[in-house]
C-alpha cells in the first residue's frame, strides 16, 4: 500500500535478492583470443596481426585519452601504461585527467579536447541521445555503484525506502539513475516514494549521522568506506542479479577520429580491453597501478573494491548494443530518456564495431 492508501501492485521484477552485497565470485581468467572476431565473439582482446604486431604507429600524433582519476573502477587505464599496452598496439597515448562530471568528459571528446575517453553508461546515454559526435566502441567492466541504508532509520532493504531520503553527490549521477531504476523494479516510484538530496560525496556519511538522509547512493572508492561502518548496511549494488554481467562503464571514441583514422580508434579500443583483461587476471597489480591516484586507500583495500566489481565484463558488438538498449529502456522508465526513443535503433546509432 502506498502513502496515499492505495494498494500497490507487486512488481518485483529485479532478479536479485532484496539484500545483495559482498564480493562477486571470480571465475576463471578469460581467454585472450588470437582471432579478428575474438573481440566480438568472446569479449576478449583483439590481437590481430595488422595492428598489434606492427612496430610503426597507427596515429601520427599522440592520442588524448580522458578519464576520471577519482574512479577506482578505471584502474585498467594506468595498468595499460605500466604494461606498455598502447605502444604494443602502435599508439602513443596522452592521459588527460578530467575532473568534471562524466557527461562533461563526453562533451570534451565530442568537441575535440580529447580523442577518446572512458566513462559511465548511465551518465553518457542522455547526452548521446541529444546527438554528441561520439561512438561507443566497448564496455569495460561492471560494478562500482552501491546503495547503503542507515540501520538506525530502519533501512535494510529496498522495500524500507518509501518515505526516506537518499543522499547522492550529484542529482544527475549514474548512481541516482541506476538506483532509481532499481526502485522501479521493486514497484516503487523514485520521484514520489523517496526524496533525493545532494551532498558532497565526502559528507554523505555526516549527513546520515545528522539524520538528514537515511540512505546513500554513490560510487567507489568514496562510498566503499561505508562497508566498514556497522551503522550502515549495503542494500544492493550494480553487480547483483540481472546486472551481474551488465557493463557500467564504456569506451567512447570521437566521431572525427573514426572517420579520419579508424585503425587508431580500433587499436585504442583493443588496448583498453586487453588492459581490462589484464586487470581481471591480476587485481593486485591493477590496484597497485591505481594506488597513486587514491593515496588515502591502501592497495589491499583498492584490491578488495576491484574484487567486488565485474572486471571480466567487456561487451562489444551485438552484446554491447543489447546492454545499452536495456539501459535505455530502463532510463525511459525513470524519465531520463524520452519515452518515444526507439531503444534498439538508438543503441545501434551510438555504437561502432571495431573488429
Amino acid at each position: 500500500m502506498d502513502r496515499g492508501g492505495r494498494t500497490r501492485p507487486a512488481r518485483l521484477t529485479l532478479s536479485l535478492p532484496i539484500s545483495c552485497k559482498g564480493p562477486r565470485p571470480m571465475t576463471a581468467n578469460p581467454p585472450l583470443s588470437l582471432t579478428r572476431r575474438g573481440l566480438i565473439a568472446a569479449g576478449a582482446v583483439t590481437l590481430a596481426a595488422p595492428f598489434v604486431l606492427r612496430r610503426r604507429a597507427v596515429a601520427a600524433e599522440p592520442l588524448r585519452l580522458s578519464w576520471n582519476a577519482g574512479a577506482v573502477c578505471f584502474s585498467a587505464v594506468p595498468l595499460a601504461f605500466q604494461l606498455d599496452l598502447f605502444k604494443k598496439h602502435g599508439l602513443e597515448v596522452e592521459l588527460v585527467n578530467f575532473t568534471g562530471s562524466t557527461d562533461q568528459l563526453l562533451e570534451a571528446i565530442a568537441t575535440g579536447k580529447a580523442d577518446a575517453g572512458v566513462g559511465m553508461a548511465l551518465r553518457w546515454l542522455k547526452p548521446l541521445e541529444q546527438g554528441f559526435d561520439v561512438k561507443i566502441s566497448a564496455g569495460l567492466h561492471g560494478g562500482c555503484m552501491r546503495l547503503f541504508g542507515a540501520k538506525a532509520a530502519g533501512v535494510k532493504t529496498v522495500l524500507d525506502l518509501p518515505g526516506k531520503v537518499i543522499g547522492v553527490s550529484d542529482m544527475a549521477s549514474p548512481s541516482k539513475n541506476f538506483f532509481s531504476v532499481v526502485l522501479t523494479k521493486f514497484g516503487l516510484d523514485p520521484n514520489k516514494d523517496v526524496e533525493w538530496r545532494q551532498f558532497p560525496a565526502d559528507l554523505l556519511g555526516l549527513a546520515v549521522e545528522k539524520g538528514e538522509i537515511h540512505a546513500i547512493a554513490d560510487g567507489d572508492p568514496l562510498v566503499w568506506r561505508h562497508t566498514k561502518d556497522p551503522r550502515m548496511v549495503e542494500i544492493t549494488n550494480n553487480v547483483c542479479g540481472e546486472f551481474a554481467t551488465r557493463t557500467c562503464c564504456l569506451v567512447g571514441v570521437r566521431g572525427s577520429l573514426l572517420r579520419d583514422n579508424r585503425p587508431a580508434a580500433r587499436a585504442l579500443t583493443a588496448a583498453l580491453i586487453e588492459a581490462q583483461h589484464a586487470a581481471y587476471a591480476d587485481l593486485r597489480a591493477a590496484a597497485a597501478a591505481y594506488a597513486p591516484f587514491a593515496p588515502k586507500f591502501p592497495v589491499e583495500e583498492l584490491e578488495a573494491m576491484l574484487r567486488s566489481h565485474a572486471h571480466n565484463v567487456t561487451p562489444v558488438g551485438d552484446e554491447l548494443r543489447h546492454q545499452l538498449a536495456l539501459y535505455t529502456d530502463e532510463l525511459k522508465s525513470v524519465s531520463v530518456i524520452k519515452r518515444s526513443t526507439d531503444s534498439q535503433r538508438f543503441a545501434g546509432r551510438i555504437t561502432v564495431d571495431l573488429a
